[in-house]
């Protein structure tokens, strides 16, 4: 599509497996796109579908009115954003910031204020939602910040989104995606136990999925997972890896508060378990580390040579 000289030009901090999916969808609406990644090839990809590559964030930022931003952590967010070559050393006036990175509240709260002190608005906009949901324009949008900046950012987050909700002062957004993450989490540690304890006694797996399917127990997430689980196949949609980031951010938040929040550590440690075996896919792949924790690998193993 060609682009729209009518609308801002924006540069995009981030081109991972979210980040450049929405690229791309701004892309598709005609907004003037620049890019940047800490990996030169996954901004190359997106070069190849009409967007520009930046060198530095900061050399983004110069160039453009609007600076996104989706990065895997705390420490990314620095990187990018701060330093002779982060974005914040490039903002002009005019100049917008937008950070759709989930990570800590203090972490969005500090590149509030360093932007603040630039006088250069900024909002924390993480999104609930995967490729599909990018894809389909119908992610939710968590902003912290001043609401007037939402408001003159709303034309671009409508690109990505079915709803932008406004959830306070800045790191509220942020704050709002982990209580989602919260129970995004916990949810699949539930539904790993529930079929491992299903399988282990005796139900056939696929009838067992297929009924789990038909309930309303599982939530729509869920149900989402339920042919990984069936094929024994875990392509990444959100990796667990980020799934644990964000848990232990929830729980570094809730130790902050004084939180009690037993089942969620839980869900934590058993995450960090399987990562220590070296499981890497989807954050549903908890259920199969569940499964190998009650032997039911073994026993399929032992099946399958008997039937050989």
């Amino acid at each position: 599509m060609e682009e729209d000289h009518s609308k801002p030009s924006i540069g995009f901090i981030g081109m991972g497996h979210m980040g450049s999916h929405m690229a791309l969808k701004l892309l598709k609406a005609g907004y003037h796109l620049t890019v940047y990644d800490r990996t030169k090839e996954k901004a190359r990809e997106v070069e190849r579908h009409g967007a520009l590559v930046a060198q530095t964030p900061r050399d983004l930022a110069t160039d453009c009115q609007v600076v996104m931003a989706s990065v895997t952590d705390d420490r990314a967010q620095e990187e990018v954003m701060f330093g002779p070559d982060g974005a914040l050393a490039g903002v002009h006036d005019g100049s917008i910031v937008i950070d759709l990175s989930t990570v800590s509240p203090d972490a969005s709260h500090r590149l509030f204020q360093a932007a603040k002190e630039k006088n250069v608005p900024m909002i924390d906009a993480p999104v609930s939602g995967s490729v599909p949901q990018v894809d389909e324009g119908s992610l939710l949008i968590f902003v912290g910040g001043e609401r007037t900046t939402l408001e003159h950012c709303k034309p671009i987050l409508d690109v990505l989104s079915k709803n932008s909700f406004y959830m306070g002062t800045s790191g509220m957004g942020t704050t709002m995606k982990l209580v989602v993450n919260t129970l995004l989490g916990l949810g699949m540690q539930a539904m790993a136990e529930a079929i491992t304890l299903g399988e282990k006694a005796g139900l056939d797996k696929r009838l067992l999925l297929q009924v789990l399917g038909e309930t309303t127990v599982i939530t729509t997430a869920q149900k989402s997972k339920l042919e990984n689980i069936r094929q024994e196949n875990y392509p990444i949609n959100f990796a667990l890896s980020l799934m644990h980031k964000d848990i232990s951010l929830v729980l570094n938040r809730a130790y902050d508060l004084s939180v009690s929040m037993p089942a969620t550590a839980a869900a934590q440690q058993m995450q960090t378990a399987a990562m220590a075996k070296g499981m890497d896919g989807d954050f549903s792949i908890i259920v199969q580390f569940m499964e190998e924790l009650a032997g039911l690998s073994k026993i399929s193993e032992e099946q399958k040579s008997k039937q050989d």
